[in-house]
């Protein structure tokens, strides 16, 4: 027993040691650094959009076009969740007042996001992705993502919805809006939170919800209105479920009892989709998975320069380093869903697992 914890505490050791060799080049190769000319332009020119979006509404009126610019609006609020989101990890500033106060004002005052929610929430998926009964995001919901949580859904409406979920988690996305909005307002309200300003938020989430839906009251009849509603609505919810979606949706599953070093805890499970100036921008750099996960203060932009060198550091280990393309990425997502209860991945059937329960 002696002899097998001194092998145990030694092969910690080396991964500890390697994930060190890698962040020692990411550092040497100035990847850590603030890129804040970057951020401000990227805050700039959103804000800009935003703006111009609204002053195209009051320009246009009551018109069915109206619902271009409500498509528009979807996708720009997106980006905003994206630079909150950036902003939360410290990848912008660094004063950890400045991140939290950028994230506070992009999430709440142009998305109607609560940010110390999401912060939370986003912590714990950060600790353990894909870790059963911890990751918030394979926990519990409308959509099933465990075989645990399949299997108490086998009768009735949720017998039948478990088996389709995959072909109907996109459409939902569209729900997705809708439901942060909501998350983020009971979460502000929460009276036996200890999170620090709570109030602030509430009224930022609040008032900007408040004011979309009265200047859409006032200036559209009430038919233009809702669909202006419900379709920046949509386009936010699925812009932003998508862009999560792929980077662990069908990935292994790690069981509570699994104790993975920090390196392979991160990779593998995680996805990267192979990215162009396109994608990288629509999914706010998240299609850079990996790297986001080894390293969530590096700035988005050099999420991408990292990626040669977390490629080849994971050849050298023997670790599993997965991308695909975009649409590629969304078939996975749909297969492991529709089948998660028949044959959901166990992270001891890949290779990479193979050998860590080897080794441990």
């Amino acid at each position: 027993m002696t002899q097998q914890i001194q092998e145990h505490t030694a092969l910690n050791e080396q991964y500890v040691s390697h994930f060190t060799e890698l962040m020692q080049d990411v550092k040497d190769a100035g990847l850590l650094e603030r890129k804040h000319i970057y951020y401000w332009l990227q805050i700039g020119a959103h804000v800009a959009a935003f703006f111009a979006i609204w002053v195209g509404f009051f320009l246009l009126g009551n018109s069915w076009f109206q619902l271009i610019l409500a498509a528009a609006l979807g996708v720009i609020v997106t980006q905003f969740g994206f630079l909150g989101h950036d902003a939360a990890h410290r990848q912008m500033f660094a004063s950890g007042k400045w991140n939290s106060w950028t994230a506070r004002i992009l999430a709440g005052a142009f998305a109607g996001l609560s940010f110390a929610w999401w912060r939370n929430k986003h912590a714990m998926h950060h600790k353990g992705p894909n870790l059963e009964g911890y990751d918030p995001d394979i926990g519990p919901g409308a959509i099933a993502f465990t075989p645990d949580i399949v299997a108490q859904r086998t009768t009735g409406f949720a017998g039948w919805f478990v088996k389709r979920q995959g072909w109907l988690f996109f459409p939902l996305l569209t729900l997705e809006g809708l439901n942060l909005h909501a998350e983020s307002i009971r979460a502000a309200r929460d009276k036996t939170s200890n999170q620090p300003w709570r109030r602030t938020e509430l009224y930022l989430v609040v008032t900007r919800l408040g004011v979309y839906v009265a200047i859409l009251l006032m200036f559209l009849p009430l038919g233009k209105a809702l669909s202006f509603f419900a379709i920046q609505m949509a386009v936010f919810g699925f812009c932003l479920g998508a862009s999560f979606a792929p980077a662990h949706k069908g990935m292994p599953l790690i069981p509570p009892e699994m104790k993975l070093d920090f390196l392979r805890r991160q990779v593998m499970v995680s996805r990267n989709v192979k990215g162009n100036p396109v994608v990288d921008w629509a999914m706010g750099g998240l299609n850079y998975q990996i790297e986001h996960h080894l390293f969530p203060s590096m700035p988005r932009c050099n999420l991408k320069k990292a990626q040669p060198l977390v490629r080849a550091h994971c050849e050298r280990e023997g670790i599993n380093y997965m991308e695909v393309g975009l649409f590629h990425s969304y078939a996975i997502v749909v297969d492991y869903l529709n089948n998660v209860g028949l044959r959901a991945r166990d992270p001891f059937d890949c290779p990479l697992s193979a050998q860590l329960r080897d080794g441990f």
